[in-house]
C-alpha cells in the first residue's frame, strides 16, 4: 500500500489525542499533529487519508456543525473524526507487533541473582512449615516475583539471541558500526556466560532442595488458595484448582529451564552453548569484513567486474581485445599474438572464418618446429629407478591377497548354519563378514524372509534367511561383541568352487 506510512501516522495522531482525552479531531488538527518532516503538502491529502480510514472502519466521521455561520456552510463537506473501537484495537495490535519485531532483548545476569534470592526466600518459607503454616501472602509474593523475573529472563534471552543471529548474518548492519560493537558484544557474552555457569548451577541446587519431600507443592497450593480467595461464590474450588495448575506449569517451566533431565538438556545449558558458539561466529564475521575491506574478491566478483568492463567498452574492437586479454582464446592458426601481430591485423584484417589455405602464412622458428617450444631446454633429468618400490608394492599386494583368502576360508560355511554359530572372528574376517552382511541387507525388502547377495568383487556369496524364534546372535571379536537378531546363513567362497560371478549394482548375482 503506497500511503501505508501516512495512514499509520494519522492513526498515531488519534491515539496521542486520546491520551490527552481529546475525542474528536478536525482535518487541520490531524495535519498539525503530524511530524513536520512527514507532513503532506496540503490538508487535502490528509482529508483523503481520513476518508479512506473511515471507509475501512478505523475512524468514524460526523458532520461538523460547530462552525456553521451561514446557510451555504451547511452544503459544504465538513467532518470531525474520532477513533472507532475496531480502529483502536487494530492500531494497538500493530504497535505491539512493531515493538516485538524491533525488540533486541538482553541477557539479564541481574535476573539470575534475583532468581537465586527468591528461591532462597522460598526455602525459608518452606522451613516455616515445620513450625507452622507458612505465610500465604509472603509465599504468593515470592512466587510472583520469581516467575516474573524468570519470564523476563527467558523472553529477553530469546529476543537477544534472535537479534544476535541477525547481527551475525549481517542483516542491516553497517560495517563500521559492527566493528565498533563486536568487542563490547563479546565481553557482554563472556560475562553472561560466566554468571550463567556459576548462578545456573546454584539455581539448579536450590530447585532440587525445594522439590525434596514435596516442599514446593505446599507453597504452590498456598499461592493458588490466595489467588482464589476473591473468587465468586460457588467457584472457589474450581478457581483454586485452575490456579494451582497454572502455578505447577510455571514451576515446571522454571525447573526445565535450569535442570537437565534424562534425554533433555536444560534451556540454560542450551543458551550457554548458543552464546559460546556466537563468539567464534562473530570473529568469523569480523574476518570476513576485514577481507572485504582489504579488497579481496571471489570468482563471482571478478566475473561481475569483467562483465562491467565489457559493457563499458566503446566498440566491438575493444571488446575483442578485452576478450583476448582476459581469456587468451584465439583462432588455432595464431600461434603467437604480440604487438607486431596486432599491428599487422589492424593493417590487414583477417576474418576468423578464413580457411587456412587462404590465410597469411605464419613464419615459425626452427626451434619451435624442432622442440615444440621457443625456449631452449637443458639436459633432461635421469629417470629414477623405482624397481624396489614396485617390488615392495607387489609383496604387499600378495600379502593382502593371502590374508583376504584366509579370511574367506574362515567365513565359508559348510552348508547352512546360524549366525550365532560363527563364534569368534579376527578383525579381517569380521570386516569381510560385515561387508557381506551389508550387501545382503541392502537387498532386503519388506515382506522378504530370505535373500542372496554376492560381494562386489564376486568372490563371496551369502544366503540369509530370517528366523521367527526371537533368538539373538553374538559374534565375538578382539574389539568387542557384535549382537543382533539370529539368522540362518550360508557363506560360499566362490573362488574355490569355481563359481565366481560378477556383481550387479545392487549386489545381486549377474548371469
Amino acid at each position: 500500500m503506497p500511503n501505508a506510512a501516512l495512514y499509520r501516522r494519522v492513526m498515531g495522531a488519534f491515539l496521542a489525542a486520546k491520551e490527552r482525552f481529546a475525542v474528536h479531531l478536525r482535518p487541520e488538527d490531524v495535519f498539525a499533529a503530524l511530524p513536520p518532516e512527514h507532513r503532506p503538502a496540503d490538508v487535502d491529502t490528509v482529508v483523503k487519508a481520513l476518508d479512506s480510514l473511515v471507509d475501512w472502519g478505523n475512524l468514524r466521521a460526523d458532520p461538523d456543525t460547530s462552525r456553521v455561520t451561514a446557510v451555504e456552510d451547511f452544503y459544504r463537506k465538513r467532518f470531525i473524526y474520532q477513533l472507532t473501537q475496531a480502529g483502536e484495537a487494530a492500531e494497538q495490535a500493530l504497535s505491539a507487533y512493531d515493538e516485538a519485531l524491533g525488540r533486541s532483548g538482553a541477557l539479564q545476569a541481574v535476573a539470575l541473582h534475583d532468581i537465586v534470592t527468591q528461591l532462597r526466600a522460598l526455602l525459608v518459607l518452606a522451613a516455616e512449615r515445620e513450625e507452622g503454616e507458612p505465610d500465604a501472602a509472603k509465599t504468593h509474593l515470592a512466587l510472583s516475583a520469581l516467575t516474573s523475573r524468570f519470564e523476563a529472563l527467558a523472553e529477553n534471552a530469546r529476543a537477544f539471541m534472535g537479534s544476535l543471529q541477525r547481527t551475525i548474518d549481517l542483516h542491516g548492519v553497517e560495517v563500521e558500526v559492527f566493528l565498533a560493537y563486536k568487542d563490547r558484544l563479546i565481553q557482554y557474552l563472556e560475562r553472561f556466560i560466566q554468571d550463567l555457569i556459576t548462578l545456573g548451577g546454584r539455581i539448579a541446587l536450590l530447585i532440587g532442595e525445594l522439590e525434596e519431600q514435596g516442599r514446593v507443592g505446599v507453597l504452590l497450593r498456598l499461592a493458588a488458595a490466595r489467588e482464589a480467595a476473591d473468587a465468586a461464590p460457588g467457584e472457589a474450588e474450581s478457581a483454586e484448582a485452575r490456579a494451582y495448575e497454572r502455578w505447577v506449569a510455571r514451576w515446571s517451566g522454571l525447573a526445565a529451564w535450569f535442570v537437565s533431565a534424562e534425554g533433555r538438556e536444560s534451556q540454560a545449558r542450551l543458551l550457554r552453548g548458543r552464546a559460546l558458539g556466537a563468539i567464534p561466529q562473530l570473529l568469523a564475521v569480523v574476518r570476513q569484513l576485514n577481507e572485504r575491506r582489504a579488497g579481496r574478491s571471489d570468482r563471482s566478483a571478478d566475473f561481475r567486474t569483467l562483465a562491467r568492463w565489457f559493457a563499458e567498452a566503446p566498440d566491438d574492437a575493444a571488446r575483442h581485445q578485452l576478450w583476448r586479454a582476459a581469456f587468451g582464446l584465439y583462432p588455432a592458426r595464431h600461434l603467437t599474438v604480440d604487438a607486431d601481430t596486432l599491428d599487422r591485423r589492424a593493417a590487414r584484417p583477417v576474418a576468423a572464418s578464413t580457411p587456412w589455405a587462404e590465410a597469411e602464412p605464419l613464419r615459425i622458428s626452427p626451434q619451435l618446429r624442432r622442440t615444440g617450444s621457443y625456449e631452449r631446454r637443458g639436459r633432461t633429468r635421469r629417470v629414477q629407478d623405482r624397481s624396489e618400490q614396485r617390488k615392495r608394492l607387489a609383496e604387499i599386494a600378495v600379502q593382502q591377497a593371502r590374508e583376504i583368502a584366509t579370511a574367506r576360508a574362515v567365513l565359508a560355511t559348510d552348508g547352512t548354519t546360524r549366525l550365532s554359530a560363527l563364534g569368534e572372528l579376527d578383525p579381517l574376517a569380521f570386516g569381510l563378514f560385515l561387508q557381506l552382511l551389508g550387501d545382503a541387507l541392502a537387498t532386503w525388502r519388506p515382506g522378504m524372509t530370505a535373500t542372496v547377495a554376492t560381494s562386489n568383487d564376486g568372490t563371496m556369496e551369502i544366503r540369509l534367511t530370517a528366523l521367527t524364534d526371537g533368538t539373538r546372535a553374538r559374534i565375538r571379536t578382539p574389539g568387542g561383541t557384535f549382537r543382533g537378531p539370529d539368522h540362518l546363513v550360508e557363506i560360499t567362497d566362490l573362488t574355490r568352487t569355481g563359481r565366481t560371478r560378477a556383481a550387479g549394482p545392487s549386489g545381486r548375482e549377474q548371469s
